[in-house]
């Protein structure tokens, strides 16, 4: 059989899948890839995966984190990580800029820090407002019941955001070092 007879077959079969394709394939905008335990689903407006700290609710035992782990002292989250943070039990009497500097150091600097002060909104001093401002941390006060639920709305759109959080409840860090 010659090369030249095997084109025009190859051609001609070539031209009858590609008929038989447009005439049944359905149209839709989406990839039909399928992702085991997704359920076929996706989600288009996801920037990755889901945020490795989800607060699931404040109780005045403390912070409960969406995999069930209790915070019942002052925390940072950053980076989706959980940083237990050793702060002066009177809200803002002894606090220096000292209790921030990891806002400093961190790279890349979150686009906004959430500062969840207990039960009630207590703005800082304002020596720790220019501190703040000065390393170029865009800072948001409130409880911390509006600051977690915040926390979670910025972290699942994918954006850098910060929390620093007090306990509804007052606490010491049982085993920290002196604030």
């Amino acid at each position: 059989m010659s090369l030249s007879l095997l084109r025009p077959a190859a051609r001609s079969a070539f031209r009858q899948s590609a008929r038989i394709a447009l005439a049944t394939r359905t149209f839709h905008a989406s990839s039909s890839r399928r992702y085991p335990g997704d359920g076929g689903l996706s989600n288009i407006l996801s920037g990755g995966a889901a945020p490795a700290v989800e607060v699931k609710t404040i109780t005045p035992n403390g912070i409960q984190l969406a995999d069930g782990l209790i915070l019942n002292s002052a925390c940072i989250f950053l980076n989706a990580k959980v940083f237990l943070w050793n702060v002066p039990q009177g809200l803002w009497d002894g606090w220096k800029p000292e209790h921030f500097e990891i806002f400093d150091t961190v790279v890349p600097k979150p686009e906004i820090l959430l500062i969840g002060t207990g039960e009630r909104l207590e703005m800082p001093p304002p020596a720790l407002r220019q501190y703040l401002a000065k390393i170029g941390v865009q800072v948001d006060v409130m409880n911390t019941r509006n600051a977690c639920s915040t926390y979670n709305l910025l972290a699942e759109e994918g954006r850098r955001v910060a929390a620093a959080l007090l306990p509804i409840t007052p606490r010491k860090w049982e085993g920290a070092p002196p604030a």
